[in-house]
Parts: structure tokens; C-alpha cells; sequence
């Protein structure tokens, strides 16, 4: 990301920052308090300040600009922008993400943050409260000290600027949605050395789908400034409540009972009126920074996350298939849930540079301690009501049956987890070569109701990188990761798995072009992870998904180019290929796309700058997934999606845009990761905004 950042302390100073990788480039001049709003680098592969091309892994940006091109405003959204990332959604209101054939269990915010319960993301989180997204693949042994060999997603939330500005935008879409939005950021003193910024979003929505619909806002708030000469503290609250009617809990049933595959119109829905999904998620943090004469730097910072999750749900299943002819053949399931989550996080990180065999290197260490607690309790139905028996034939309509009555609620489980984690990395320079040696050190436990013991783990992780100038624009680069994670998924009898362990490599080039204005990827991968947890079922009697430990290995390669080919075009084009093998070398995972493409084209109209013209879209390989009740193969042939939009800057403050999504109608299963339903159709939207 090229920034270049100067310090005095106590005093404000402007510089140029030129961000020139994947969306816009923007050079912009800021006031910039003592590492407050600076344009930090991405921490994300090693907690080192690197920029893309000098990280070992691959890292993709999904900037502001895209979400706002495309219009991205849940990260659902978002990460279907990114090279790799599939983005699995399964059921109405729940998502899995996957890279190199495995789920992303580590999130982050600021580069701090707990691994996913489940992998899963419950709701439409809303994409406004943060400035970009990055996405490093591979394994992510120096940002947790645990995960897999998929990646880390880190959200990077907006934080105040140093003069005042604001804008607000007005949606409106097919499917009854309508939008607003603002952000409004300003200093409170005259130099700046305080700033605050609040951010607002309302959405409501219909769907496509029969009967359901959505409601949204979501709301964050943040201060920063310095508190002494040397040091700065940044506070920041956000708060989100989703609410949705009419969702559905697991997906369509495809099989029928002569083994063929089931067809059904796109709104097809197995939810009754009466189910509903709400959540509510808020999120907390803290942040002393202190700057040292010397260059070193000091940061703690403290991060809180809850998520409170109600339920009334209706879960429609089959054993032997639909009756081609009739439709008939499923069986109802009903059940009422609330969840509570509670994380809390606790960091501290020095970093800076020292000098040895006269260059100068770089060192971050640290530790981090966290703690998670997630409850669940549940409501319970009498057998007799008619929500568990036979249903009529498919498709149904919403009030097929009528909602049970619940009983009182009861506590179904509770998982605690603890984990501490002592880190540490440094980047050695030796000329065009850069060596970066690091290893993580965790202790973490696990107490849960659904297990008679407590579950104790002790790992020591250790992580390599090596990177060669080969001229000043191509860099061949290569990394080796130890892989540990932590299971949230249980077996049959509802005892969690153990974790899982494994080795990751990478090797790669990256080259960069137009003065660094265009950056090219090839990376090559592979890993190894034993006793992976693998969906296996569904249990009737308790009403769970339940998993299997198997040994999978990863190995492919991904190509990627971002950034602008001239003063008018800017594009991100990735193309990812990579097969999947079990312990027994066959293959496995088909619900995986072999072969995928990203890919998002913007163009300025040269001699009319004020019309912005994109197109994006993504293609994806065939998949299968065997139903696992009736054994029947269900395929998902391959598939591209087109998005475009034409934006057109009115005047300096006003912006009119409009967006198509799917332009050309392509009908598909959302997903075969446990079998979803049909995506949108073609849908429209328009927008406009004023920016002060």
C-alpha cells in the first residue's frame, strides 16, 4: 500500500498517502495525529508492517470504493467480491465462508479478534461501519496462533477523519428494499487531536422468496485523540439488530424418491409465516496506543463482541424423497432457540526496530488473552403438534400449519473457552532478502455441558517467511505455517472433535506494474490438515448437525491482478484452481468449486470523468453434494453471475447510481455446502447520495 507516515510528537503533520491496489487509487492529503488515523499497512499475515507485495501470503482488498460500486452493504456481499472466497449461504440467514476448500474460522477487526463459533455467520451483518476488508489465504498461524488452512478475514473499521465530512445516501431496489445511510465524521478540537465519527443504516426488505422479509440498522460510533504527548486512545461502539420473518432453516429438499434431482421455482421456500430470525450484535473496543522516542510503539487494546440470537424456526426434511408426481413426501420440525455470546478480548503489542549486523530489522511480540462464552436454551414442543408430522405437498403455502405451543424455556447447552496466546516475529533484512521467523505459544481449554471432561490444549506454533527482490518490481516470496484448530463441531453423540492439526506451504511471485499502480499474484499452495470436522448428518432426536474428523489435502494455485492500467480503468481479476483429496486419495469435498473467477472492471469515460461505468461478476465450476438422507446426487452445473453499475457525479456533492444485479437472470443453488436454496434473480437499484 506504498504509505508513507512522518511523527512529531504532540503535533499534527500532512503527508501524502497513495493507496494504488484493487478498486481506486486514492491520494489524498491528511492531517494526521500521532498514529491515530494513519493508513497503516496490513498487519495481517505476521503483525509486521508490510504492504501486500512484501507479505508472504496472498492478500486481497475489497476498498470502500468496491462495496459502494457494487453495492455491497452486508459482507456477504463483500467477500463475493474476493479472489477465493466462496461465500456459502446455505440457509436464509446463516453463511459459511470458504478458501482453498476450507471454512474461514478467524475473524478479526483491526487485526484483534476470536475465531467464528461454528465458522458461521448468523444474519446479514451490515458492511457500512468499516472502511475495507482484507483477506489473507493460507494459514494464519502468526495473526491467532490457531486456525486452518483457509485464511483470516480482517475488518477494518472506519475510524474519524481529520477534517469534517460527511454523506448520506438514499436506496432504493426491487424486492420492496429501501436503504438510507450516513456518515458523518468531524474533529471536536481546532488542530484535531480529537475526532469523532458516527455512522447510521437503516435497510427493509421483501425477497424473492415466499413470504420473507428483512428489517436492518445498524449503528457505530467512535472517538479518537491523544491523551498525552506520546499517546492516543481510541473508544468505538456498534450496534446491529436484524430482524427476519418468513426465513428458512436448512434449505430446499432436491431429492426425489426415483433418485432424480427436484426442480422448483426460485421463490420455492420451506418456512411458514410464523418463523422468524432475530439477532442483535454489538461490538466494543478500546485502544491505547504509546510511541516511543525511539520508533517503537506500544498498543492495548481491549475488544468486546455480543451477539443475541432468537429464533422461531421450521426445519422441513425428507428420508426417502419427494414423490416426483405428488410432491409429497416431507416431514415438519419445529423449534424455538435463543443463544447468547459473549467474547472478550485482551491485547498487548510492542513492535518496532532494532539494529544487527549493521541493517535494520523489525520485531513485534506480545500477548493476548480472550474469552468466550456461548449459551444456548431452547423451548420445547409437544410431539403431537402437527408442525412435527407429515406436510402436504411441496410447494406449500406459509400457513400450512399452524405454530406449536412452547413450552418453557430450558438451558440446552453452554461451551466456555479461555485462551492465551504469547507471540512473537521478526523481519530480517539481508539486502533483496527478508526473512521473517516467528512462533505463537497458546494454552486453551475448553468447558462444555455437552462433554464430561474439560477439554486442554498446549500448542507451540511455529511460522517462516522468505522473500527475494528479484528486481525492484518482481518479488518471489514462500511460507510455512504450522496449522492448529480448535474444533466447534461435535460428533453423533455430541462430543466436540478434536482439533485439528497440519502443515501449510506457500510459494509465490508478485510483481507490480505503471509505478506500482498494478499488482499481479501467482501463488501455489498446499496443506495438509488431519481429523478436519466434516458434516455427517442431521439428528432427528435432537434436532443437531453432527460431524466426522477426516484427513483432507489442499493443493492449487491462484492468480490475481489489482489495480489500475491507466488513469481511467482500474481492474481485480483472480482466478483460483485447486483440488481436494481424502486420507485415502479420492476426492472429496465436491461441494467445492474446483475452478472459480472473481472479477470487477471499472471504467472512467475518458473526457466525461463524471460517468463511471463497472462491471464484475464471478464464475464458479460444477459441484455435487450426496443429500444425506436419501443418497441421491444433487449437482449445481457451472454457473457465471454478472453485476454491473453506472454511477454519475451530478455536481461536487451529489451522486446518482444504478446497479444490476445478476443481469443476466443465471437461476442457481446458493449452495451445496449442506444444500441451499435458489439465489436472487435479476434485481435493480438506484441510488443517490450527498457527500458535504
Amino acid at each position: 500500500m506504498n504509505t508513507r507516515l512522518l511523527r512529531r510528537t504532540g503535533l499534527a503533520l500532512a503527508v501524502t498517502s497513495v493507496t494504488p491496489f484493487v478498486g481506486a487509487t486514492e491520494i489524498v492529503e491528511e492531517i494526521l495525529i500521532v498514529g491515530v488515523r494513519d493508513n497503516r499497512a496490513s498487519e495481517g499475515a505476521t503483525g509486521l508492517m508490510m504492504d501486500i507485495k512484501s507479505t508472504p501470503q496472498s492478500i486481497s482488498l475489497v476498498t470502500r470504493d468496491m462495496m459502494d460500486s457494487f453495492g455491497a452493504t452486508d459482507i456477504n456481499s463483500a467477500l463475493e467480491l474476493v479472489t477465493g472466497v466462496q461465500v456459502e449461504r446455505w440457509e436464509t440467514n446463516r453463511t459459511n465462508y470458504l478458501s482453498r476448500g476450507f471454512e474461514i474460522k478467524n475473524t478479526q477487526i483491526d487485526g484483534v479478534g476470536l475465531p467464528n463459533n461454528w465458522g458461521l455467520v448468523t444474519g446479514a451483518i451490515d458492511a457500512f461501519g468499516y472502511e475495507k476488508i482484507e483477506v489473507i489465504r493460507g494459514a494464519n498461524g502468526l495473526l491467532t496462533g490457531i486456525g486452518n488452512a483457509s485464511g483470516t478475514i480482517n475488518y477494518v473499521r472506519k475510524r474519524p477523519a481529520n477534517e469534517q465530512q460527511g454523506v448520506v445516501r438514499a436506496v432504493g431496489a426491487s424486492h420492496d428494499r429501501y436503504r438510507l445511510e450516513a456518515d458523518y465524521s468531524t474533529p471536536f478540537t481546532e488542530r484535531g487531536e480529537w475526532a469523532g465519527r458516527l455512522v447510521v443504516a437503516h435497510e427493509k426488505a421483501g425477497s424473492w422468496l415466499r413470504g420473507m422479509s428483512d428489517d436492518r440498522t445498524f449503528v457505530y460510533g467512535v472517538v479518537d485523540g491523544q491523551v498525552s504527548d506520546n499517546g492516543t486512545l481510541a473508544v468505538g461502539y456498534s450496534w446491529q439488530e436484524a430482524n427476519t420473518n418468513g426465513n428458512m432453516w436448512g434449505g430446499l429438499v432436491f431429492a426425489n424418491s426415483d433418485g432424480t434431482q427436484a426442480s422448483w421455482s426460485r421463490s420455492a421456500s420451506t418456512a411458514q409465516d410464523w418463523s422468524r430470525w432475530d439477532t442483535i450484535n454489538q461490538s466494543a473496543f478500546v485502544e491505547y496506543s504509546y510511541h516511543f522516542a525511539n520508533n517503537w510503539n506500544a498498543e492495548l487494546s481491549y475488544n468486546y463482541r455480543a451477539m443475541d440470537d432468537d429464533s422461531v424456526l421450521f426445519f422441513a426434511s425428507s428420508y426417502t424423497g419427494l414423490d416426483p408426481q405428488t410432491g409429497e413426501g416431507l416431514s415438519g420440525w419445529p423449534g424455538k432457540w435463543l443463544t447468547e455470546d459473549r467474547a472478550h478480548l485482551l491485547d498487548l503489542k510492542v513492535n518496532g526496530e532494532y539494529g544487527l549486523f549493521g541493517n535494520s530489522h523489525e520485531l513485534v511480540f506480545g500477548i493476548s488473552y480472550s474469552e468466550g462464552r456461548r449459551t444456548m436454551y431452547m423451548n420445547p414442543a409437544d410431539a403431537s403438534e402437527p408442525a412435527f408430522g407429515l406436510m402436504p405437498a411441496f410447494p406449500y403455502r406459509g400457513d400450512a400449519v399452524p405454530e406449536p405451543a412452547w413450552g418453557a424455556r430450558v438451558k440446552d447447552s453452554r461451551t466456555d473457552d479461555e485462551l492465551i496466546r504469547y507471540y512473537g516475529a521478526t523481519r530480517l533484512h539481508f539486502g533483496r532478502f527478508k526473512t521473517i521467523l516467528g512462533v505463537n505459544a497458546i494454552d486453551f481449554e475448553r468447558d462444555a455441558t455437552t462433554q464430561s471432561t474439560r477439554l486442554s490444549e498446549t500448542e507451540v506454533s511455529p511460522y517462516v517467511g522468505l522473500t527475494v527482490d528479484i528486481t525492484d518490481n518482481l518479488l518471489a516470496y514462500a511460507s510455512y505455517s504450522d496449522i492448529y484448530e480448535p474444533q466447534d463441531k461435535y460428533d453423533a453423540n455430541r462430543v466436540y472433535l478434536a482439533p485439528s492439526k497440519g502443515v501449510n506451504y506457500e510459494v509465490g511471485v508478485k510483481a507490480d506494474w505503471f509505478d506500482g499502480r498494478l499488482l499481479t499474484t501467482l501463488a501455489l499452495f498446499r496443506a495438509e490438515q488431519e481429523g478436519l470436522g466434516v458434516y455427517a448428518g442431521f439428528d432427528p432426536d435432537t434436532a443437531q448437525y453432527f460431524y466426522v474428523g477426516e484427513d483432507v489435502e489442499s493443493q492449487g494455485y491462484e492468480v490475481e491482478v489489482s489495480g489500475w492500467l491507466n488513469d481511467y480503468v482500474s481492474v481485480n481479476v483472480g482466478f483460483t484452481s485447486l483440488d481436494l483429496e481424502d486420507e485415502a486419495g479420492d476426492d472429496t469435498y465436491q461441494w467445492v468449486p474446483r475452478e472459480t473467477v472473481n472479477f470487477a472492471l471499472n471504467l472512467t469515460v475518458p473526457g466525461f470523468e463524471a460517468v463511471t461505468l463497472g462491471v464484475g461478476g464471478r464464475w464458479q465450476a460444477k459441484t455435487s453434494r450426496v443429500d444425506s438422507y436419501t443418497g441421491v446426487n444433487i449437482e449445481q452445473d457451472d454457473y457465471l453471475t454478472l453485476d454491473t453499475y453506472a454511477r454519475w457525479r451530478l455536481d461536487e456533492h451529489s451522486t446518482l447510481q444504478v446497479n444490476v444485479d445478476n443481469l443476466t437472470d443465471e437461476k442457481y443453488i446458493t449452495s451445496l455446502y449442506e444444500i441451499g436454496y435458489y439465489a436472487a434473480p435479476c434485481t435493480y437499484s438506484l441510488s443517490y447520495s450527498y457527500a458535504f
